[in-house]
């Protein structure tokens, strides 16, 4: 064990985390998927976290273009000719609707004679909103914060949202029918299933509104009685098979895999460690996994000896918090601080857990960074490890103890980034 070169661990993990989010810039990525800028007229349209990012890549190789891209608050970027439209996210709000609302009227005056480039990545379920008929805006962002907050996966997250909206589950692509739409995803979900990325808006789905009433009364979340008569029968939802399906092409042009594999270079290349890859689709709570992975680490170090190299837990894939507490917190900055307590202060380990869009839960943090001192810090600042994570107060802990990652606007998301440096000890 080198305790100089541990006292390095924590930056180093965070310019890990910086090569994550570098990997997956649609600046540097996206462009090579685009086409010759075709001669009749184009519409970009799309939504997402980093959907202005997105919109910026295209304007940046084919100039002006017309369109509108709904993005996150703070998330816009410089444009030319598309319109950048802020709205909320995770619950969506009415600028989201407006914009939204504006977008279909877009798509109901195209022919076949059009071009349409859809930008879609995480987020664009909330931004992409378009109540059914009965459902009112407030209810939906009732039942958002519900689904968000009973642990719910993400894909059965999205499979609820397709069956309340007029957007989402291929109905976007079948608005723009008869022209022919060119869809680019960033993938923020885990196995990179183009159904649940936003929601699959340009993404036949074959599901049914009894499975999403399933799913509700799972989590014990109630609909208006008024809006399951009408979603049961007037369900929008676009068949893989329908003929307003046959001119989308969906491309998934950067996803979490990429950013995990690009880390894994780095760290053997310009470290010299040892990288455990466990993949991008871990799901779970975010403390069960945390302990999980603990047990995993001290194991990985017990058989480490003084000769060998530090070796990387990486993981990627999207946590789940049950909230039951009323603190301020999310998956990754909660499996950071579930880490640290099953840790408990093993010395030689640390960890990184970041979402690569800037926003862990519904904060402007990104995760947190742990090391073998900070159930130590936690004491000197007078706070509870335990009691913040029963409270789901992770983010309140480790702003405590200047702990936090904190990035601003990223403009990409492929979702959680995950990393467990380990030392000889």
């Amino acid at each position: 064990m080198n305790p100089q070169k541990q006292t390095e661990a924590p930056l180093i993990l965070r310019r890990l985390f910086n090569k994550a989010v570098l990997v997956a810039d649609p600046m540097h990525t996206m462009p090579r998927y685009l086409p010759q800028k075709p001669t009749g007229r184009v519409i970009v349209i799309g939504a997402g976290k980093a959907s202005a990012r997105m919109a910026e890549s295209v304007e940046a190789h084919w100039g002006a273009c017309e369109g509108i891209i709904i993005t996150r608050y703070g998330y816009g970027r410089p444009t030319k000719g598309i319109e950048i439209i802020e709205a909320s996210h995770p619950v969506p709000d009415e600028n989201g609707v407006n914009a939204t609302n504006r977008i279909l009227d877009m798509m109901n005056s195209l022919s076949d004679d059009d071009f349409v480039i859809c930008l879609i990545s995480g987020g664009a379920s909330a931004l992409l909103c378009s109540p059914i008929a009965c459902l009112t805006l407030e209810e939906k962002q009732n039942i958002n914060r519900s689904l968000l907050d009973c642990g719910a996966s993400i894909d059965k997250i999205n499979l609820v949202r397709k069956h309340l909206s007029n957007v989402k589950g291929g109905q976007l692509a079948a608005a723009a029918y008869p022209a022919k739409m060119l869809s680019l995803i960033l993938s923020d979900v885990p196995g990179d299933d183009i159904q649940f990325i936003g929601s699959g808006p340009t993404v036949g789905d074959n599901s049914t509104f009894k499975q999403a009433m399933k799913i509700l009364s799972d989590y014990n979340i109630e609909l208006p009685k008024r809006v399951v008569e009408y979603a049961d029968s007037q369900s929008k939802i676009i068949l893989p098979t329908d003929i307003r399906l046959s001119k989308t092409e969906n491309i998934i042009f950067a996803a979490p895999s990429q950013s995990l594999k690009a880390v894994s270079k780095m760290a053997i290349e310009q470290y010299g460690f040892e990288v455990i890859n466990l993949g991008d689709e871990l799901q779970g709570e975010a403390r069960e996994v945390a302990r999980k992975q603990a047990e995993q680490a001290i194991q990985i170090q017990q058989k480490l000896s003084a000769v060998k190299a530090p070796v990387l837990l990486l993981s990627g894939g999207e946590l789940t918090v049950t909230s039951t507490g009323n603190g301020i917190g999310g998956p990754n900055a909660e499996f950071c601080l579930a880490l640290a307590i099953a840790l408990n202060q093993q010395q030689g380990i640390f960890g990184l857990a970041a979402d690569t869009d800037g926003v862990d839960g519904i904060a402007e943090v990104a995760g947190a960074v742990i090391s073998p001192t900070t159930l130590k810090d936690a004491e000197k600042s007078f706070i509870s490890p335990a009691m913040s994570l029963k409270k789901n107060d992770s983010h309140r802990f480790f702003e405590k103890i200047n702990s936090q990652v904190v990035t601003g606007p990223t403009f990409t998301n492929v979702n959680d980034f995950r990393a467990i440096l380990i030392y000889p000890n």
